[in-house]
């Protein structure tokens, strides 16, 4: 043992912790409950600022005493303190101490209740630890939804079908998420809960998306804008594990984007990014970064892209979001693709695209897919360029995410053309047409306009052309400088 200081005020320290562990296990265990007991009561009597804290010390020295009620009481703080200060880690370490704690007590409806407490904290801990769909968080929403149903379905707990929503959805299983959303929101219309509507609304939307249809996302979204209050909905963010506020403008960006309304969509991104980082809370940060590259990819603008990809990998690196860290490696690799270094960029695409679908992932893969498809056209290698769009139109069928669906079609005709396949060339071009129309997705009939329209002047029919061109054009927003526009118009310059 070290002395350091001079009693009573002295502080003693073993040579090393196995010295320690052995003289640990030398002490009966009578002895050993008594002593954490001690600990934790003088702790109690002489430090009752560490109560607030470190919660943590408490609840392992009264584990370790046998004090089971208090144990789970302090691991609740803990892991409730954690969440607050975005500690999303130690938040689901200490919920699972305290539900490893419940489990030694008896099977009454009051230890029902404080685990479907604990397990939703916990689910909303690994969404952000572990991932949105990683089996684990699964696991979790799986058993917190058994209990809420068991205590009649809580309104305070709403966050469970919830929760559960983002797991089934980010694992492509679209129309279960979709089941337990129309659930949300139909128990919170029979209990008028703002709560339930905002999370409901929240959810709503993102499945909508994923599906395609832009018209409707863009409602549910915008009642998430409408309803939200930041003080009686503040609990949300931990119950959450993000800020549905911010989430829902940054995916309002990517929905009024795919509707032909760029100027407004990059408006809604940029307010989300300065709204996530005034929140100082890193989940919220990540996940509104992520959104937001979609959205900058799909604009176009690699510098932008870049700078905040590079802020993405950073935070998720340093607070340790695997999923989201993923996605980062993704858009930094796609943007050294079309800055160039495209060797390098296509090694990202591929690494970050195996670590996405590591954490169970499958949401966003055909639009990931298709970056690494556009690199390897970019590389001349149009063969696994056309293999790998067709892995992405089969999860598109398998899953049902058809959001990029039109411009799947469109870059596999780009491709055919390549090869002198002008006539199944045309009849994809017609097809990523037909699906953009159907979904009133302005921006994809654009551009499958375009090509259609290239297609036909360079066979000659250009009064065809022209049509197609004419009234997609006046959609967009005059004057508003973007990639897509300054095709359409050039081409139209050229016709004439």
């Amino acid at each position: 043992m070290f002395q350091r200081g001079t009693p009573p005020d002295a502080v003693y320290s073993f040579k090393h912790a196995l010295v320690r562990d052995a003289a640990y296990s030398t002490l009966l265990r009578s002895s050993r409950l008594q002593l954490h007991a001690q600990i934790a009561e003088a702790l109690e009597a002489q430090s009752p600022e560490l109560m607030e804290n470190q919660p943590e010390i408490f609840a392992q020295h009264y584990a370790e005493a046998g004090f089971v009620e208090k144990s789970v009481a302090y691991w609740g703080n803990a892991g409730r303190r954690s969440a607050a200060r975005s500690a999303m880690a130690e938040a689901a370490t200490q919920f699972q101490k305290g539900l490893d704690q419940l489990a030694l007590l008896p099977d009454t409806r009051e230890r029902q209740r404080k685990e479907l407490e604990f397990r939703s904290g916990l689910g909303a801990a690994l969404l952000i630890v572990k991932g949105f769909a990683a089996p684990e968080t699964g696991h979790a929403y799986a058993r917190a939804r058994e209990l809420w149903e068991q205590l009649g379905s809580p309104s305070e707990f709403l966050q469970v079908p919830h929760g559960q929503s983002h797991y089934h959805a980010l694992r492509g299983e679209l129309d279960l998420a979709q089941r337990l959303d129309e659930d949300l929101l139909r128990l919170s219309r029979q209990r008028n809960d703002s709560a339930g509507f905002v999370l409901g609304h929240f959810s709503t939307g993102q499945n909508l998306i994923f599906r395609g249809r832009f018209g409707l996302s863009r409602s549910h979204f915008e009642e998430v804008l409408a309803l939200y209050d930041p003080i009686s909905h503040r609990p949300l963010v931990r119950q959450a594990g993000v800020q549905p506020l911010v989430i829902s403008k940054a995916y309002l960006g990517i929905v009024l984007f795919c509707l032909g309304f760029p100027d407004q969509a990059l408006a809604q991104g940029s307010a989300a990014v300065t709204d996530a980082r005034r929140l100082t809370h890193p989940p919220s940060l990540a996940v509104t970064l992520a959104i937001v590259l979609r959205l900058l990819s799909l604009v176009g603008d690699d510098a932008v892209l870049d700078e905040r990809a590079k802020q993405l990998v950073a935070v998720t690196t340093e607070q340790g979001f695997p999923q989201m860290r993923a996605m980062g490696a993704i858009y930094r690799g796609w943007a050294k693709v079309r800055n160039g270094d495209v060797a390098a960029g296509i090694s990202l695409l591929r690494s970050g695209s195996i670590a996405y679908r590591a954490t169970g992932a499958a949401a966003f893969m055909s639009y990931f897919i298709a970056f690494l498809a556009s690199a390897c056209e970019i590389a001349e290698q149009i063969g696994e360029a056309l293999t790998l769009l067709d892995d992405a139109l089969q999860i598109v069928e398998r899953t049902g995410e058809r959001w990029f669906e039109a411009e799947l079609n469109r870059h596999k005709g780009r491709l055919l053309l390549q090869r002198g396949n002008a006539e199944t060339a045309e009849e994809l071009y017609r097809k990523a047409l037909s699906i953009a129309q159907a979904r009133e997705a302005k921006l994809w009939e654009l551009r499958a306009a375009v090509s259609l329209a290239r297609l036909r002047r360079d066979q000659g029919r250009h009064a065809e052309a022209g049509d197609l061109l004419a009234p997609v054009y006046g959609w967009f927003t005059e004057g508003f400088d973007t990639p897509d526009l300054k095709d359409a118009k050039a081409l139209l310059d050229e016709l004439g």
